[in-house]
């Protein structure tokens, strides 16, 4: 069991478990490509470049847009149906918008869109402190749910925030040829169902977690990670999901 390290958390009658999957060689089944989307991503950092990547090799049509304009056109010069727009003109058609940005700017980078009313907005951020040790916010809400708060007109996902970027870059295959799961929480369908249908054309298996409540689960469980990245050593090509007998 050298390339899997699991976590066992069992519950009858189904005995579900979390495990933690350390990434092996990346393959994309072409069957599990989904209707092409139009989603901006804002942040071209490390999840953000991930996200251009893997969205463009999905068929995808991808606006990014980041503080440094330069760094947003470098990522749309290497991947097709990428394009690269200033904040204000950023939104254009886009159905999703993908927040891949520190928590601390994810309300304004949102606001700098223009109107967001009916977007599906999928967060991907964490709460975490300069040190990575604890939560900012927690306990009582979320980031998802203040960021909700922020844009009462947009729908808020919480999707992608347990995985690292190394390993969204490389796509969802694991050792063993293990498939890694996306956990998908909001309290719109419409919206949980956009962000499971786009989790899925990119390769990845899939949680319903429920409401946008238990992001409150799934900032703890990405800083639980982060440690064991780096905290254990176990390096950045792990990631949690969820499986059952």
């Amino acid at each position: 069991m050298s390339h899997l390290v699991e976590l066992f958390i069992t519950f009858s009658p189904i005995y579900p478990c979390l495990a933690i999957y350390k990434l092996g060689p990346s393959k994309r089944n072409s069957t599990q490509r989904e209707a092409v989307m139009k989603i901006t991503v804002i942040g071209t950092g490390n999840m953000g470049s991930a996200f251009a990547k893997q969205l463009s090799a999905a068929g995808h049509s991808v606006r990014i847009t980041g503080r440094d304009i330069s760094k947003a056109q470098a990522l749309a010069d290497q991947h097709a149906n990428v394009s690269a727009y200033v904040a204000s003109e950023a939104l254009g058609d886009s159905e999703v918008i993908v927040v891949a940005t520190a928590y601390a700017d994810a309300t304004a980078a949102l606001q700098s869109l223009g109107d967001l009313t009916g977007k599906v907005v999928i967060d991907i951020t964490n709460p975490l402190s300069a040190d990575y040790m604890s939560l900012t916010v927690g306990h009582v809400t979320s980031a998802s749910e203040e960021i909700a708060r922020a844009v009462p007109q947009a729908n808020v996902v919480k999707a992608f925030n347990t995985l690292f970027a190394q390993v969204l870059a490389d796509g969802p295959k694991f050792a063993n040829d293990q498939t890694g799961s996306v956990f998908v929480a909001s309290d719109s369908e419409r919206a949980k169902q956009t962000a499971i249908a786009l989790a899925r054309s990119l390769g990845w298996n899939t949680v319903d977690a429920g409401g946008l409540v238990n992001a409150r689960y799934l900032e703890p469980l990405a800083g639980f990670n982060i440690y064991l990245g780096y905290g254990a050593g176990l390096g950045t090509s792990v990631a949690p999901v969820w499986l059952s007998k």
